[in-house]
C-alpha cells in the first residue's frame, strides 16, 4: 500500500535513459555503452528516432528520482509548442525541443539507447493518484468484508474495524522501514469532511430538526461551553498538582485543550447511530448537536489560540471573543443561504441541458464550505444552510435522474470519506510521536465522562419545563453515552504549533485515547444497552398520502389555536415562513407551473413517481418493452370488466306501490327536519314515542343486569345420549316435567338476535314476592321456563305497538324488581349463592 523504495540505479537496470542535461547546461559524462540488442535495434529506426525526437519531452519514460516538472520546460524565443508545417530538409534542420545536435552520432551520445523505446518505469510520474486510488480501493475493500461477515458487523461497529485496519496498516508500512502516512489537517478539512456534512444536511429531516432546533442549540452550545471550561479548569489543576512535568502547562493551553475533546464528532456519531437504527428524536437531538457545535468549536479553538500569542487578555479581548461567536455562527449560515439561493435559481435554467444539474449542487455547496473557511467562518454551518435551503427548489427544477444521481453519489463519497478518516485515525497513531503521562490521559479521560453526564442531566433538567414531549431518563443515558469524540478532535490537536504548544504530543495522545474509548468502549456497548433498556427504535414506514393530509391538517389547526389564544409560537411563524415562501420565493426559484403547484399535489406526484419506480424494480412489469405506449399496455393487461346482475323485472303496480312508498316517506322527512330556530320550535310528535322506547331499553338493561345477579342459571352441560340415558336410568323423578308448569314466569327469547336486550318479553310473569302469598317449596324448585318469542308480523313495529310485555302486572312486576330492598354483603369466603337454595 505504500510506495516502494526508489534506488538511485534503477534507471540503468532496467534499461532506461538517464536524466537528460537541461537547455544550455555542461554536457553530462557519458553514460555506459547500452546492449548489444538495444543498438541493433536502434540503428534500424533512425528516421523514426530523429522524427519522433522533437515530440518527445526531456524526461519522458525515465525512472528518475526527483519527481517530474509539472510544466513544460519554456520554449525558445519565436517557436510554438505546436505542430507546423516545413519544407524537407536535412537532419541538421530539424531541431529537438533541446538545444542539441540533431545528427544520429550526437543522440547516441546524449542518451542510452533503450533495449524497447516505449517501454519504461516511472512510478514519480503516477506516484500520487495511484497511492490514493490504493488507498481508496482499501477502504472499499474492507467495507465490503465488514458487511460481507454478518457475525462480526452485528458485534463490532464499522468504524471500530476500520480503525484496526489502519493500526495494522500503518504498522505493516513502519515494519517494512518506510514511514507511514500522516491524516494532515488540510486533507481532512478541505477534502474528506465536507462530503460527510453536505450529505447529512442536504438529506437532513427537516421537520424533527425544527421541532427541535431550541434543544440541540442548548446542547450545542451550553453543552459544548460547559464541557470545555469545565474540563479545561479540572485539567490544569490537575497540571498544577500532578508534578514537574505538568507545572509548565498554562491555564490558556489546558482551555484550549478542553475545547478541542469536549465538542461531539458528526462522523462518529454518523457512524455509530446509524447501524444502532435509534429513534428519530434521540438521532436528531446527539446528531444536530454534533453538527451545530463547530461553531463553538471554532471559535473557542482560535480565540485561545490567539490568546496564547497575547502578553495579556483584557476584558476588551474576552468581550470580542464572545461577540465573535455570533459572527461566526451566523456568518457561516448567512454565506451557505447565499449560495444555496443561487444554485436554486441556477438550476431554474438547466431544463435544457440535464446532465450538469448534479455538478451545481456539489459545487456551490463546496463554494459555500471554502468561503466560510476563508474567512474563518463555520464551513459545517455554511454546508447544512447550503443543502437546507436548496434542496426544495432544485428538487423541482431538476428531473429524477439527476435527483436519484444526487442522491447516490452523495451516499458513495460521504461513506469513502467516512472509510478513510478511520482507517488514517489508525495509520496515523502509527505514524506520530506520542508522549504518554498516566496522570494527564486517565485524568482526560475521567473527566470527559463526568463532564458529559453532569451537562446532560442538568441541561435536561432545564429543558423538561419547556418541552411537551420530555426526555426520559432513558433518553438521557442515550445522549450522554452517544457523545463521541472522532478525527476532528485529532486534526486540530494536529494542528497546534509546537512554538506555543510544547507539550502537543502529549496533546495528540490523550486526544486518541479519548477517541479510541468513546468509538471501541461506548460505540460497542451502545447497541446492547439500547436493546437492554427497551429504547424505542426507528420505526421504517413509507409515508402515505393520508399521512401527510393529516400532518398538514394539524400545522394549520394548531396555527389557528395559536392565533385564537394570541400565541405567536413555532406554528405561527411556520406558517408566516410558509405563506411568504409560496408568495414570492417559489415564483423567483421555481420554474414553470410547478410554483404554484400546491404542497400536497407535489407530494402525490413524487409518491407516485416512487412508487412506479418500485414497481419496476420488483418486476411487476418486467415483461413490458421499454418503448411501449399506454394503449399498448391496456391491450397488454385488458381490465376485466364488471359482470352485470340481471335485475329482476317489475310490474308497473309494484313500481307504482313502490313510488307511492318513497313519496310518502320523502314527503314525511321533508316534515320533520326543518331548520333550526329557537324562536319558533315546535313539538316533536314523535319525541314522546322516542323517549318510550330509551326508557323501555334502559329498564330492560337492567333487568338483565339482576337477572344475571340473582336468576343466574348454570348452563346446561351437553353430555353424550349413552350418558343421558344413565342418569335418567338413576334418577328417574329428577328429569320428569312438573304438573305445575303453566303457572311459572315465562321470558321469551327471540331466536334472530339473542344478544339484544330488546328481544327479552315477560310473559305472564307473577313475582313470587309480589302475589301476596308465600311461595311454596315447589315452586322454589321449578325455577324458569325459557320459551321462544313468536316473530312478529311484517306490518307491525316494535317501538311504538304495545306488546304483551306492556301490561299492568308486567309494569307491576318491573317495579318489584328494580327495588329489591337490603341485601347483606356476602362475608369473605362466603358463595355467592347460598348452599340449599
Amino acid at each position: 500500500m505504500c510506495p516502494a523504495p526508489r534506488p538511485p540505479q534503477l534507471a540503468p537496470a532496467l534499461g532506461g535513459a538517464a536524466p537528460a542535461p537541461a537547455a544550455g547546461g555542461p554536457s553530462a559524462p557519458p553514460p555506459p555503452a547500452p546492449a548489444a540488442m538495444g543498438a541493433a535495434a536502434l540503428r534500424a529506426l533512425p528516421w523514426a528516432l530523429l522524427l519522433l525526437g522533437p515530440l518527445l519531452p526531456g524526461q519522458g519514460l525515465q525512472a528518475n528520482s526527483e519527481p517530474p516538472q509539472l510544466h513544460p520546460a519554456p520554449l525558445p524565443a519565436g517557436e510554438s509548442g505546436g505542430f507546423t508545417t516545413a519544407p524537407p530538409g536535412s537532419a541538421q534542420e530539424i531541431m529537438p525541443l533541446h538545444r542539441q545536435p540533431a545528427n544520429a552520432s550526437a543522440e547516441e551520445h546524449a542518451k542510452p539507447r533503450k533495449a524497447f523505446p516505449v517501454l519504461g518505469i516511472d512510478y514519480t510520474h503516477v506516484r500520487i493518484p495511484f497511492e490514493i486510488s490504493l488507498w481508496i480501493l482499501l477502504a472499499c475493500l474492507m467495507k465490503l468484508g465488514f458487511h460481507v461477515i454478518p457475525s462480526v458487523s452485528s458485534i463490532v461497529p464499522e468504524s471500530c474495524l476500520l480503525i484496526v485496519v489502519g493500526l495494522l496498516v500503518g504498522g505493516l508500512i513502519k515494519g517494512v522501514g518506510e514511514k507511514p502516512p500522516i491524516l494532515k489537517s488540510d486533507i481532512f478539512f478541505l477534502f474528506l469532511l465536507p462530503p460527510i456534512i453536505l450529505d447529512a444536511g442536504y438529506f437532513l429531516p427537516l421537520r424533527q430538526f425544527t421541532e427541535n432546533l431550541g434543544t440541540i442549540l442548548i446542547f450545542a452550545v451550553v453543552g459544548t461551553l460547559w464541557n470545555a471550561f469545565f474540563l479545561g479548569g479540572l485539567m490544569y489543576a490537575v497540571c498544577q498538582l500532578g508534578g514537574p512535568g505538568l507545572n509548565h502547562i498554562g491555564l490558556l493551553a489546558n482551555l484550549l485543550f478542553g475545547s478541542i475533546i469536549s465538542a461531539v464528532d458528526p462522523v462518529a456519531v454518523l457512524a455509530v447511530f446509524e447501524e444502532i437504527h435509534i429513534n428519530e428524536l434521540l438521532h436528531i437531538l446527539v446528531f444536530g448537536e454534533s453538527l451545530l457545535n463547530d461553531a463553538v468549536t471554532v471559535v473557542l479553538y482560535h480565540l485561545f489560540e490567539e490568546f496564547a500569542n497575547f502578553e495579556q487578555v483584557t476584558i476588551i479581548d474576552i468581550i470580542l471573543g464572545f461577540l465573535s461567536f455570533f459572527v461566526v455562527s451566523l456568518g457561516g449560515v448567512f454565506v451557505g443561504v447565499i449560495y444555496g439561493v443561487i444554485a436554486a435559481f441556477t438550476s431554474r435554467f438547466t431544463s435544457h441541458i440535464r446532465v450538469i444539474e448534479p455538478l451545481f449542487v456539489f459545487l456551490y455547496s463546496y463554494m459555500a464550505y471554502l468561503s466560510a473557511e476563508l474567512f474563518h467562518l463555520s464551513g459545517i454551518m455554511a454546508l447544512i444552510a447550503s443543502g437546507v435551503v436548496m434542496r426544495p427548489y432544485v428538487e423541482a427544477n431538476i428531473s429524477h435522474k439527476s435527483h436519484t444521481t444526487i442522491k447516490y453519489f452523495l451516499k458513495m463519497w460521504s461513506s469513502v470519506s467516512e472509510t478513510l478518516i478511520f482507517i488514517f485515525l489508525g495509520v496515523s497513531t502509527v505514524a506520530g510521536h506520542h508522549y504518554w503521562n498516566w496522570t494527564f490521559v486517565i485524568s482526560t479521560l475521567l473527566f470527559c465522562l463526568i463532564a458529559r453526564v453532569l451537562g446532560v442531566l442538568v441541561l435536561t433538567w432545564f429543558i423538561n419545563k419547556f418541552r411537551i414531549v420530555k426526555l426520559t431518563p432513558k433518553d438521557q443515558f442515550i445522549i450522554a453515552y452517544g457523545g463521541l469524540r472522532g478525527a476532528i478532535a485529532f486534526s486540530l490537536g494536529y494542528l497546534l504549533d509546537y512554538k506555543h504548544f510544547d507539550m502537543r504530543d502529549m496533546f495528540l495522545t490523550a486526544i486518541i485515547t479519548v477517541i479510541f474509548f468513546t468509538v471501541f468502549v461506548q460505540g460497542m456497548t451502545i447497541r446492547p444497552l439500547v436493546d437492554l433498556l427497551a429504547v424505542k427504535k426507528k420505526q421504517e414506514t413509507k409515508r402515505s398520502i393520508n399521512e401527510e393530509i393529516h400532518t398538514q391538517f394539524l400545522d394549520h389547526l394548531l396555527t389557528g389555536i395559536e392565533d385564537i389564544c394570541g400565541h405567536y409560537g413555532h406554528h405561527h411563524w411556520k406558517d408566516k415562513l410558509n405563506r411568504f415562501n409560496k408568495k414570492y420565493v417559489k415564483k423567483c426559484l421555481i420554474a414553470g407551473e410547478r410554483s404554484k403547484e400546491p404542497q400536497l399535489i407535489a407530494f402525490y406526484h413524487k409518491m407516485e413517481m416512487k412508487q412506479a419506480i418500485e414497481l419496476v424494480e420488483s418486476g411487476g412489469i418486467g415483461k413490458i418493452p421499454s418503448a411501449v405506449s399506454t394503449v399498448s399496455i391496456q391491450n397488454i393487461n385488458p381490465k376485466t370488466l364488471p359482470v352485470e346482475r340481471a335485475l329482476p323485472a317489475l310490474s308497473k303496480d309494484k313500481e307504482e306501490e313502490i313510488r307511492k312508498i318513497l313519496r310518502n316517506n320523502l314527503q314525511k322527512t321533508r316534515q320533520r327536519l326543518r331548520s333550526y330556530n329557537r324562536h319558533t320550535l315546535v313539538a316533536d310528535p314523535y319525541e314522546e314515542a322516542w323517549n318510550q322506547m330509551l326508557l323501555r331499553r334502559q329498564k330492560v338493561r337492567q333487568l338483565e343486569q339482576k337477572m344475571n345477579n340473582y336468576l343466574t342459571v348454570p348452563a346446561h352441560r351437553l353430555d353424550s345420549p349413552t350418558m343421558s340415558r344413565a342418569r335418567i336410568g338413576s334418577d328417574p323423578l329428577a328429569y320428569e316435567p312438573k304438573a305445575d308448569s303453566e303457572n311459572l314466569p315465562i321470558i321469551t327469547i327471540d331466536p334472530a338476535s339473542p344478544q339484544s336486550p330488546e328481544s327479552v318479553d315477560l310473559m305472564n310473569e307473577e313475582p313470587k314476592g309480589c302475589s301476596g302469598l308465600p311461595p311454596s317449596p315447589e315452586e322454589d324448585e321449578e325455577g324458569l321456563v325459557m320459551r321462544v318469542k313468536e316473530p312478529s308480523s311484517p306490518g307491525t313495529d316494535d317501538v311504538f305497538t304495545p306488546g304483551t310485555g306492556d301490561s299492568p302486572s308486567n309494569q307491576r312486576m318491573l317495579r318489584c324488581l328494580s327495588d329489591p330492598g337490603p341485601r347483606p354483603e356476602p362475608e369473605e369466603g362466603e358463595p355467592f349463592i347460598p348452599k340449599g337454595q
